[in-house]
Formats: structure tokens, C-alpha cells, sequence
């Protein structure tokens, strides 16, 4: 009784490790293909499949090609920029020069980038097209730019400026930085950025102040109507004589004085002075205080606005 309930046990015992064991087995496959289901979506979100085609020796030969192609595109462009800017320096401003190299730049990408295209099998002659009518479009949509442009080659080819020059345009003043094919960058005595269309500069008037060593100044003076003319002329004269930097020994620079007028408090007149263009706050400083200094020393009224007040007593 007893072997035969061994035989039992060990039968259920049997039947239970075999259903275990299929178990087990099932759950394997089971984690095989939920294993097997999150490496394809996990290759589906990083498109490593699409990826994978690319990355054959056909390609591969495309890029190590397209890399050396770089290289000596680039080598031969530095060689060629370094030697154009060494010869247009010599010939140019440099503003002109630097527009001269970016020009070389843009050749050299439009180049590089159209090679590359081409060695990846895509039409290039259709993007040409397509650039084409984009052209025309951005043309008529960007008149103003295209404007700019043209007026800068003008600003370019006149050399009527160059960068260090103190300039004037349509009231605005101060010393160029840069000049490039759309505007002209200045910035002002108080250290402020102005950027100047290159269509104003051509169609206003531009006064550059650095175009000469030398620069004659007017000064606007004025006496009582109690000093004889002679003595006016006299003293404006003398002013500019105490003036250290003031053109003195040069006989075709010296300093003149004229009449310009009869005012309503006094004689007006302008004394004439040249001077190196760099000296000119220099000269303002010493030419008015000279002025004031000679007319005090000569008892030389110099008139000015005063309101006289008449105090009558009456009885009322």
C-alpha cells in the first residue's frame, strides 16, 4: 500500500515538474518576443533601418571622397585668397579687399556645395533653376536691398570715403568702421553705432572732413558798432596770429578776416583760418578765447542780448 502510494506522489510529482517546465518554456518566448518587439520599435524611433542603407562601402567611398575634396578645395582657396589679397592690397583700399576675399569666400562655398551634391547623385542643374526663379522672386520682393547693393558698388568704385575717415551724411557724422556692399557702419563722437544705407550716401550729399591734410574754418564773430572796422579786422587777425595751431608762415594758408554783415546789435564778421584737419577742437578752443582775450585787452564791446530796466516814480 505504502509503494503504491509512492508511485503516486512521484507521478503527480512528475506531472507538476513537466508543467513547470512548460511553463517556463512558454514564459522564455514570451520574453523572446516582447524583447524581439522593443528592438524593432526602438530601431523604428531611431530610423536605424533607413540609416543602415546609407551606410554602405558605396557610400562610404562617396564621403572619405567628398572629405578629401574639402580639404583641397580648401587648400587651394587659402592659397589663391592669400594671394589676390596680396596683390589687391597694393592696389586697393582695404574695405575694397575685404569685399574682394568675401567674394572669393562665397565662390568657394557655392562651389564645395555643388560638388558634394553632385557626387551624392542629386541634380544639380535643377537646383540652379530653382535658385534662378527664387532669385527673381527675392528680387522683387527685396528691391530695396538690391538698391543698396548697386549704390555700394558706386560708394566702392568712387572711393569717396575709406574707413578712418570722419564723414557727414544727411546730418549724421562721425568716422567710417566698415564699408560694405549694403551700408557704411560710423560711429559718432559720442561712441554711438550708425549704419548708413548705401542708397542715402549716393543720393544725398556726403562731406568727408579726412579727404585733406589741411581744413579752413569760419568763424562767426561780432563787435559793437562803437569799434572802428580797421580795429575789428585788426583784432580778429591778432587772435589768430596767438593761435599755436593755427597755419601762420604758409602764404597760400594764412588766416583772413571779412565782413559779413550788419547786425542788429552789432558788426558781424569771419575770420578765416587753416589748420591740420586733426587739430580742429584744438583750434575752436584757442581761436575764441584769443578773440575774447585781444577784445578785453583793446576795450572792444562785443554785444550780447541785455534788457535795460527803467524804474519812473509817479504820483498817484
Amino acid at each position: 500500500m505504502n509503494f503504491k502510494k509512492a508511485l503516486g506522489i512521484l507521478g503527480l510529482a512528475g506531472i507538476s515538474t513537466a508543467a513547470m517546465a512548460q511553463d517556463a518554456v512558454q514564459a522564455a518566448e514570451e520574453a523572446k518576443d516582447a524583447f524581439q518587439q522593443a528592438v524593432y520599435q526602438t530601431r523604428s524611433l531611431l530610423f536605424a533601418d533607413e540609416i543602415a542603407k546609407y551606410f554602405t562601402v558605396t557610400n562610404m567611398v562617396k564621403v572619405v571622397t567628398a572629405v578629401l575634396a574639402i580639404v583641397i578645395f580648401y587648400s587651394v582657396y587659402r592659397f589663391i585668397r592669400s594671394i589676390v589679397q596680396k596683390g589687391a592690397s597694393k592696389k586697393f583700399e582695404p574695405h575694397t579687399v575685404g569685399l574682394i576675399t568675401k567674394s572669393i569666400s562665397y565662390v568657394f562655398y557655392v562651389a564645395i556645395g555643388m560638388y558634394i551634391l553632385g557626387l551624392f547623385g542629386i541634380n544639380v542643374s535643377a537646383i540652379w533653376g530653382a535658385a534662378g526663379v527664387a532669385g527673381l522672386a527675392i528680387g522683387f520682393a527685396a528691391q530695396t536691398s538690391v538698391s543698396n547693393v548697386i549704390s555700394g558698388l558706386f560708394v566702392l568704385t568712387e572711393k569717396t570715403m575709406k574707413i578712418g575717415d570722419f564723414i557727414e551724411v544727411d546730418g549724421v557724422s562721425g568716422t567710417v568702421d566698415e564699408i560694405g556692399l549694403l551700408s557704411v557702419k560710423i560711429h559718432t563722437l559720442d561712441n554711438q553705432l550708425i549704419r548708413i544705407p548705401n542708397s542715402t550716401i549716393i543720393n544725398t550729399k556726403l562731406m568727408n572732413y579726412a579727404s585733406f591734410d589741411l581744413r579752413r574754418f569760419s568763424f562767426p564773430l561780432e563787435v559793437g558798432y562803437d569799434t572802428e572796422p580797421k580795429t575789428a579786422l585788426d583784432a580778429a587777425l591778432d587772435a589768430a596770429k596767438r593761435c599755436p595751431s593755427v597755419i601762420q608762415n604758409d602764404p597760400d594758408y594764412q588766416p583772413t578776416a571779412v565782413f559779413t554783415g550788419l547786425a542788429e546789435s552789432g558788426i558781424t564778421l569771419s575770420l578765416n583760418v587753416w589748420f591740420k584737419r586733426q587739430d580742429l577742437v584744438n583750434v575752436k578752443n584757442e581761436v575764441f578765447a584769443e578773440f575774447l582775450t585781444v577784445c578785453k585787452e583793446r576795450n572792444i564791446e562785443i554785444p550780447f542780448n541785455k534788457l535795460d530796466v527803467t524804474i519812473t516814480k509817479t504820483n498817484c
